[in-house]
């Protein structure tokens, strides 16, 4: 009698096969567990705050930091910190229920708009005339991106536009990635090459006692260079995608994100009504009111979000909805997007137990004493490394400029550095984190509704990266030499 044995390579084709990556929700909460877990062992400390008239904000006082009575997180504080992620604030940034909110109120319009069958009707026919042309979407798409990053800081605003595009750029025969990277990339080489946003380079050149404009032309510099770089990136697969769909980091979902994205498109296509022309000129208006109301009128997520209930209303008039018609479709769509909202909150979740375990500014503390004492190519490449880190623990560009740059930004004085390459330095950290950073909503939010797994996308985007990483020691090392 003879046994059959199962070769070792099949058993470990075996396993790979049935293993799955744990969903944006796992990961999140075991993040949250290890920053618990640091508090336990980080001891706990405190720095002195002073309020800035120009910021309006306590940022902490360089000289100050003390050791305090440590406030370990326990079992319960996990649990915990998902829920009061959801309102609990600081100084510097809103509660996470403003963003939650807004999504689950776009859901809603863009779950009215393509009941319409408006959305469909229009993609058919930009694809129909970009036909042979569709890989000009991108550069275009990333730039327009990319100057709302370095204007304002686009950063939540982007959330409706992944549901706009994925269906774009599917019709157009690339997949959910392109649609993910460029809006994420867009808006992302935006943030780190910012010129003027207010929500990092004015907040931190103000926390850094310098005007904004100081270093303008290297951000600028970064900015354009780092548009082309990504640009490049994603041409490159999508082409590779196009002609290929095999290809695709996410092809096992090739008909399940086809079913959910185009699954009311027909073959004999959708007439492009009158009704339906009003209605898309309604969608489009809206976003371009947005963006004037955040870049211009300093509006937040409660103004936005009014303005796309307001839109939906319009837009179920238009369409002579019904009021049973109109509020189950409103409700349907916000339910599509009711996982974003969940993790926007879990996300916000992981500061929140690293703020009261105590540790954010011990660790602050530990990059101050890092960078004391070295030479300016030396300062300032250590100085990018270190924002590096600490954007991971703090996501959010104007937390992180209020925090580090008080105690950062005078040091470069004793290295022969411009405080103004400091600034650059934090930005462009910060911009290259949040493009992966799970605990950033924007990252976990646009990729949960692009229904593109995290892990693929980290593993996809790290050779980018890494060029980026590489550019900015390059010009970062260029500017300290200056």
């Amino acid at each position: 009698m003879t046994t059959q044995t199962v070769p070792t390579e099949e058993k470990k084709r075996g396993f790979f096969a049935n293993f799955k990556f744990p969903s944006a929700y796992t990961i999140l909460f075991v993040l949250i567990a290890l920053v618990a877990m640091l508090t336990w062992i980080v001891p706990a400390g405190q720095y002195d705050r002073a309020m800035n008239e120009d910021l309006g904000r306590e940022v902490p006082v360089t000289g100050t930091y003390q050791a305090v009575d440590g406030n370990p997180q326990g079992v319960i504080d996990v649990l915990l910190a998902p829920i009061d992620g959801f309102y609990d604030h600081n100084s510097y940034e809103a509660a996470a229920i403003d963003v939650s909110l807004f999504v689950l109120i776009i859901g809603g319009f863009l779950g009215l708009v393509t009941k319409t069958g408006a959305i469909d009707a229009g993609i058919e026919r930009v694809t129909h005339r970009l036909e042979g042309r569709e890989e000009m979407m991108i550069p275009i798409l990333m730039a327009l991106f990319a100057a709302g990053g370095t204007v304002y800081g686009m950063a939540e605003e982007s959330l409706p536009f992944y549901t706009l595009l994925v269906p774009v750029m599917m019709a157009a025969r690339f997949d959910p990635v392109v649609a993910a990277a460029t809006v994420l990339l867009g808006a992302g080489i935006g943030c780190l090459g910012s010129t003027i946003n207010p929500f990092a380079t004015v907040i931190a050149a103000n926390a850094s006692s310098i005007p904004f404009t100081d270093g303008i032309i290297l951000r600028l510099v970064m900015l354009v260079a780092g548009w082309a770089i990504c640009v490049a990136y994603v041409m490159r697969y999508a082409r590779m995608v196009r002609q290929d769909q095999t290809k695709s980091i996410v092809y096992d979902k090739y008909e399940e994100n086809k079913a959910h994205f185009l699954g009311d498109q027909s073959e004999e296509g959708l007439e492009f009504t009158t009704t339906r022309k009003v209605i898309l000129t309604i969608f489009g208006g809206s976003f371009g009111v947005m963006i004037y109301g955040v870049a211009v009128a300093g509006w937040w997520m409660a103004e936005i979000s009014v303005v796309f209930l307001a839109a939906a209303i319009i837009v179920g008039i238009v369409a002579r909805m019904s009021e049973e018609e109109f509020t189950s479709s409103f409700i349907d769509g916000a339910r599509d997007l009711l996982g974003v909202a969940l993790i926007i909150g879990i996300a916000r979740g992981i500061v929140v137990v690293m703020d009261r375990g105590m540790i954010t500014d011990t660790i602050l503390f530990s990059a101050e004493q890092m960078v004391t004492g070295l030479s300016s190519v030396v300062f300032i490449n250590v100085m990018f490394f270190l924002e590096l880190l600490l954007s991971f623990l703090v996501p959010s560009t104007s937390g992180l400029a209020v925090l580090t740059m008080p105690i950062m930004a005078p040091l470069a004085d004793f290295a022969g550095v411009g405080r103004d390459l400091v600034v650059t330095a934090y930005q462009s950290a910060s911009g290259l984190v949040n493009l992966i950073t799970p605990t950033s909503a924007v990252v976990m939010g646009g990729l949960a509704i692009a229904r593109v797994p995290y892990v693929r996308w980290v593993k996809w985007v790290a050779p980018l990266l890494a060029i980026l990483t590489l550019f900015c020691v390059v010009v970062l090392s260029i500017g300290a030499l200056i």
